[in-house]
């Protein structure tokens, strides 16, 4: 049976293991999963470790699997595997994939051995005896090669020309580098010298505002676009959809290259800078797309003069918002008395953030009607567009509630699927016919008996539910492995990846509501991981029906980039509280009436507004006017303005064999 993956929103688990999955080191310095040596080979193997270890305190640790998964790649399983297994600087990691004829030496980024020597002997000492069937071999003369024996040096003479070709190397670098001084004190006749480049630390300091800013961008926009349909139509409003459509294309593939950035792999300098670069030029793409459409959203604008409408419309958002309120405040209580206060975290405080979004909108609703008083139609269309989104975002917090109570139902049915599949496991493992099987059928019988109870109980955990029905599962899958055919090996697939992607459904969406209602706290680090996650889960989506085994890696990969989004999120949430004093009641907003201004700094929005950023007149309720660069469909806007925005390394050697 395969591993349950629960549609939760605030579960990210680590998925299922398998047998190829990173090993752990015990006594021996060899782990052998798939009786690739005999018991003689391994004590050979294990005295020469031994030997080269005594002399040169360097450590070598082998392990022969089957292939590598989770990750698929060489590099990243063995440098996974070192560092779960705590090795050093000189700690020094053979794996190999007997089926999957890949293998990989890694070693620490502060070895003594040089990266030019670990290569020389993966690929001529190691893979040769890879390429003929000789584990054994492979592993002794290895060993032998880290204590300075033959390998080492590549055998016979060869090392005088690795000699001679390290020397020339130096030469030509010292010419070039010669050069490139000389160049970059004269430069070119009568050219100026040019300025220095940009520290790669500035760098990454721009690129975090920049993404920060050109999301919080195409998320505002997206929302005034609603806005502007509702109230002029989608032919009037289509120019506009397309330049946000494309917009978001390039922030997308922005968010992309951060994630490449942000992965284990270490990247050098020249990688970093032109990968910072490529995104300041895609966010700065993102930001003139919307400013071209700034002057022709003002135009949109003068169509029609409707403040008093948009007023009356706005009060009855705000109305059917608070009217919403209540009911999800009591369904969480309800849910509080059904689960654990984990699985609720992410909308523990929704009912009042809510509330404060709620008095801001009717706060905005009372300054916009006194500036329709006073003839003001500009500052009124302002503050009707803060009552609006307020009131959307309050609608929103409201809902979420709703959504994870039926995610977390979905996930209790899904786990009683699973202790049912579980039964079905222990028929075949009794049918066939083994003792040990029979005693493990009975311990997993046990175990979905308890798992079942634990279902109609109080303050459940599903996160320890799931876990806990993960271990047995994979435990019982293990045992009857290879004893259905085909056919049911491959409908397991197709519902432990439908279980998946409704799991990373789920979480995709929770934090994505999360920080929606929070953008103005929630940094580049948590955007990045759930763009990815939402990129994932459409990749998973797409690859399901040719490819289910691809697909659900993806899907698998975007559960749990969403869970790492959510508690960024919350981190950076937390912190935000922290920094203002937390927002234990209503302040005071700037410019008197009332209302939560924190909670609406929180929300993200219009935060030049109500702060009193930007000045001057002209401005209105699509954009701004003069000199002022405070509102309207345009970049180099705060959040809340409709428009764009201005563990421990290894490395190695490896291949196929």
């Amino acid at each position: 049976m395969t591993a349950v993956a629960l549609g939760l929103a605030l579960v990210a688990l680590p998925q299922v293991a398998h047998a190829e999955d990173p090993v752990s080191f015990g006594a021996s310095p060899v782990v052998d999963t798939v009786g690739a040596l005999s018991d003689g080979e391994v004590a050979d193997v294990e005295a020469a470790i031994r030997a080269t270890a005594d002399d040169t305190g360097r450590q070598l640790f082998v392990a022969y699997v089957d292939e590598f998964t989770n990750p698929a790649d060489a590099a990243s399983w063995a440098t996974d595997t070192a560092n779960a297994n705590n090795m050093g600087s000189e700690d020094y990691l053979l794996a190999v994939a007997i089926d999957g004829r890949a293998y990989y030496l890694s070693a620490a980024e502060d070895a003594s051995l040089s990266a030019a020597d670990v290569d020389r002997i993966a690929l001529q000492v190691v893979e040769p005896k890879l390429r003929d069937g000789d584990w054994a071999g492979a592993a002794i003369a290895a060993a032998d090669a880290l204590g300075g024996g033959a390998g080492a040096g590549g055998g016979g003479f060869g090392w005088i020309w690795f000699v001679l070709i390290g020397i020339a190397a130096i030469v030509v670098a010292a010419v070039l580098l010669a050069r490139r001084r000389r160049k970059a004190v004269t430069g070119t006749p009568g050219a100026p010298a040019g300025p220095p480049p940009v520290p790669v630390e500035e760098l990454r300091r721009r690129v975090g505002t920049a993404l920060v800013e050109a999301d919080d961008a195409l998320r505002t926009s997206d929302e005034e676009l609603g806005f502007a349909v509702a109230a002029y139509g989608e032919e009037a409003t289509a120019d506009f959809r397309a330049a946000l459509e494309t917009a978001k294309a390039k922030v997308r593939e922005a968010f992309s290259v951060q994630q490449r950035l942000d992965d284990h792999e270490p990247d050098t300098e020249a990688q970093q800078r032109e990968w910072y670069e490529r995104i300041l030029a895609l966010t700065g793409e993102a930001d003139r797309l919307l400013d071209e459409q700034a002057d022709r959203f003002d135009q949109l604008r003068a169509l029609e003069q409707n403040a008093p409408e948009a007023l009356a419309r706005a009060e009855q958002l705000a109305q059917d918002a608070e009217a919403a309120v209540a009911p999800a405040a009591q369904r969480l209580q309800t849910l509080g008395t059904q689960y654990g206060a984990g699985a609720l975290a992410a909308v523990a405080d929704n009912p009042e953030q809510a509330r404060t979004r709620i008095a801001f909108a009717r706060d905005a609703v009372e300054q916009a009607r006194a500036a329709l008083g006073r003839g003001e139609t500009s500052a009124a269309a302002v503050e009707i567009r803060a009552a609006e989104e307020a009131a959307d975002q309050a609608k929103l917090l409201a809902t979420a509630i709703d959504r994870l109570a039926a995610d977390l139902a979905a996930g209790d049915r899904a786990i009683a699927a699973g202790v049912d599949d579980l039964d079905t496991d222990v028929r075949t493992a009794r049918g066939l016919q083994d003792a040990n099987l029979a005693a493990l059928a009975d311990r997993v019988e046990a175990e979905a008996t308890a798992i079942r109870a634990e279902l109609a109980r109080p303050g459940r955990s599903p996160l320890e539910l799931k876990a806990r029905l993960d271990r047995v599962n994979a435990e019982i899958d293990q045992a009857v492995q290879g004893a259905r055919n085909a056919q049911i090996a491959a409908q397991r697939a197709r519902a432990e990846l439908d279980r998946t992607l409704l799991s990373a459904r789920a979480q995709v969406q929770a934090a994505e509501d999360y920080l929606v209602a929070r953008r103005g706290a929630v940094g580049s680090e948590a955007r990045t991981r759930l763009a990815e996650a939402g990129r994932l889960l459409v990749e998973a989506q797409s690859l399901a029906p040719a490819d289910p085994a691809r697909a659900l890696a993806s899907a698998q990969r975007a559960e749990q980039l969403a869970g790492q989004a959510m508690s960024l999120a919350q981190q950076d949430v937390g912190g935000f509280g922290a920094g203002y004093g937390g927002f234990g009641g209503p302040q005071p907003r700037s410019g008197g009436g009332g209302g939560d201004i924190m909670g609406a700094v929180l929300g993200g929005i219009l935060i030049n507004s109500v702060l009193g950023g930007g000045g001057g007149g002209g401005g209105g309720m699509f954009g701004g006017g003069g000199g002022r660069r405070g509102g309207g469909f345009g970049g180099g806007f705060s959040p809340g303005s409709f428009g764009g925005s201005g563990t421990r390394g290894r490395r190695g050697s490896g291949g196929r064999f």
